[in-house]
């Protein structure tokens, strides 16, 4: 998985790539693997499978490079291939000019740009706000990648419709700058709801508990990389049941695991 911690501290590097080849269920690789083909099929059929590699590999790890810096701090965990997939739709949109997109929700073909400018105001604001269980950021990160590379690749193209490409690169790099100069969001902004600010005693023992779970997540990880490395067996009696009792503790259930079980998933 994407693990900003197993990243820069261990020099996981990996974890850019293969974070993007794992999903959670079969409904998001459903979903992905749709999105896909739907784009990626025009783009094998008119620019080979090399175009369409390079894209994909490069905007899932400009997805990953851009979740990095924003959660470098932070205890985050991110899987799936929706970096690599925005990055080929925003990559079709510039190699097949003058298209058209039909979305799900919205069964009227709109113009291909058109969608590009929502799904890039949407993403921010939905990575603002959190809304769902969605790594927005990735998205964005993937699908300005994605429409780099391709342009890289065809920078000819570029004067077929330039207004349309300097327009959605611009909110691209717009987006993404106020991403990187604000990952705490201390500026609000007019969509955001405004809550008061913790003082006081308050905030310290906001700032308390977070430590102490921050402090909770750092043990198991080590106790799970253990595991990972050297099986089951390597950990203590007492270390099984600390790892048991974090896991109830941080996600409501228990990691009890036997030596087969370690086994077999390493």
């Amino acid at each position: 998985m994407f693990n900003p911690r197993a990243i820069l501290v261990h020099k996981e590097f990996y974890r850019m790539i293969t974070s993007g080849l794992i999903h959670a269920d079969w409904m998001h690789f459903a979903f992905n693997a749709f999105s896909f083909y739907s784009f990626g099929q025009v783009i094998e059929f008119v620019y080979g499978p090399r175009v369409l590699l390079l894209v994909y590999v490069s905007s899932i790890l400009g997805g990953s490079l851009l979740s990095l810096v924003i959660h470098r701090y932070h205890e985050y965990r991110a899987l799936g291939a929706s970096g690599g997939v925005c990055g080929v739709i925003f990559a079709s949109i510039f190699l097949l000019p003058g298209g058209s997109i039909m979305l799900m929700l919205l069964p009227i073909p709109i113009p291909a740009y058109l969608y590009a400018v929502i799904f890039l105001v949407v993403s921010y604001i939905g990575h603002r706000r959190g809304i769902g269980n969605v790594g927005h950021d990735a998205h964005l990160g993937g699908a300005v990648v994605g429409l780099l590379a391709a342009a890289g690749m065809y920078p000819e193209l570029i004067f077929a419709q330039p207004w349309m490409f300097a327009g959605v690169l611009l909110l691209s790099l717009a987006i993404m700058g106020m991403l990187l100069l604000d990952p705490l969001h201390l500026v609000k902004l007019p969509f955001e709801e405004r809550k008061p600010e913790p003082v006081g005693g308050e905030r310290m023992r906001r700032y308390q508990e977070n430590s102490a779970r921050n402090k909770k997540m750092a043990t198991l990880d080590e106790l799970l990389e253990k595991v990972a490395e050297n099986g089951i067996d390597s950990l203590s009696d007492a270390q099984r049941k600390q790892m048991e009792q974090l896991s109830q503790e941080l996600y409501g259930r228990s990691r009890t695991v036997d030596s087969k079980t370690a086994k077999d998933d390493k």
